[in-house]
């Protein structure tokens, strides 16, 4: 394991208790609920020989992209995004941070100009907009494709990421991922390290799901993110076998990013693993995200950002995940901010038991 994958997440487990799951249907009946949603999928092994037996190569193939929820452009308020998601309550306690010394980085400062649906930087960083990712490391058996069936029938796909976790067994992902429009997916697996057809590392089904209650019961966008814990496979857990990413909470913004996905819509067929990369700036049109210059597609929903990315080994620690683009700005990028919600989520999927 990487020793500062490891220890941001010996900090993010000192830092937060175990929250209680609230059950996917459930509200607090004022205000905002704290906990964690989190409901079963495949949880014995006869539904699990199941999904295994659903995906074949075929379906995979004929799978399309599970497009990033598109906002409308409208005016920001305190309803939130145009699509009518409310605002949730901000956190009033002080962010608890899981711990990371590093010195700070100079480069660009992306600005995002909703109106123009452009951006200025200040000064020369390494950038992608989105291309293949050829340098290795664990980053390509770590992050995988996504596959599931929504509740009308379709057969989809995202991305997600492997991450170091008490029960070795967790996938970071989008909340659309797992749920969309009110129902939740079905079908669920993850296949790291795909490669144009090929599950080099297995496939592995999802057990259970755990999301942000925001999303859960409103589908908030500045909340959409969960964990899914897979099953073991073969009688071995996920990390155990590809090696996991590290997780960071409420960390500085408009860092340096590292994103990583499988879009599958055009220019994209989700046949290989691409990359975008630059300092993350505030979304400043509708949301409370982080936007990256980025042109990834539908699919690449799901996907990890990194902040501390070695190129040379492939390591980091996972902020946010691919979440959306507006339809007036389709080169930018945006993932929510991984806070006090997105840590109890981690915490929720990493102490159940995978088995």
């Amino acid at each position: 394991m990487h020793r500062r994958a490891a220890l941001l997440t010996a900090a993010a487990l000192a830092l937060a208790g175990t929250p209680a799951l609230a059950g996917p249907a459930q509200a607090a009946p004022t205000g905002l609920d704290p906990r964690p949603a989190g409901w079963s999928l495949a949880d014995s092994s006869s539904e699990r020989r199941t999904v295994l037996q659903y995906w074949n190569a075929q379906r995979m193939r004929a799978a399309r992209p599970l497009s990033t929820p598109a906002l409308r452009r409208g005016t920001t308020s305190a309803t939130g995004p145009s699509r009518g998601t409310p605002w949730a309550s901000k956190v009033t306690a002080a962010p608890r941070r899981a711990i990371i010394t590093r010195h700070g980085e100079r480069g660009a400062a992306w600005s995002f100009d909703g109106a123009r649906g452009g951006a200025t930087t200040t000064a020369a960083v390494p950038n992608s907009p989105g291309l293949r990712w050829t340098d290795g490391g664990a980053v390509v058996r770590t992050v995988g494709r996504v596959f599931f069936t929504t509740a009308d029938g379709r057969n989809s796909s995202c991305s997600g990421t492997a991450v170091t976790s008490a029960n070795e067994s967790v996938v970071m992902t989008a909340g659309h991922c797992v749920k969309l429009n009110g129902a939740a997916h079905r079908n669920w697996v993850f296949v790291p390290g795909f490669d144009n057809g090929r599950r080099p590392l297995g496939t592995w089904v999802a057990s259970r799901v755990v999301t942000t209650q925001q999303w859960n019961d409103r589908e908030d966008i500045n909340f959409d993110l969960a964990a899914v814990v897979v099953a073991p496979l073969e009688g071995r857990t996920l990390t155990d076998v590809v090696g996991g990413q590290g997780v960071a909470f409420n960390q500085p913004r408009q860092r340096q990013n590292f994103a990583f996905g499988y879009p599958a819509a055009d220019p994209f067929d989700g046949s290989a693993l691409v990359y975008c990369s630059g300092r993350a700036f505030d979304d400043t049109v509708q949301t409370r995200d982080q936007g990256l210059r980025c042109g990834m597609t539908g699919g690449s929903s799901g996907g990890p950002w990194f902040q501390g990315f070695d190129e040379r080994t492939g390591l980091g620690w996972l902020n946010s995940v691919n979440s959306f683009t507006y339809n007036f700005a389709p080169n930018f990028m945006f993932g929510p901010f991984f806070g006090d919600e997105a840590m109890a989520v981690y915490q929720a999927a990493q102490n159940i038991d995978a088995t």
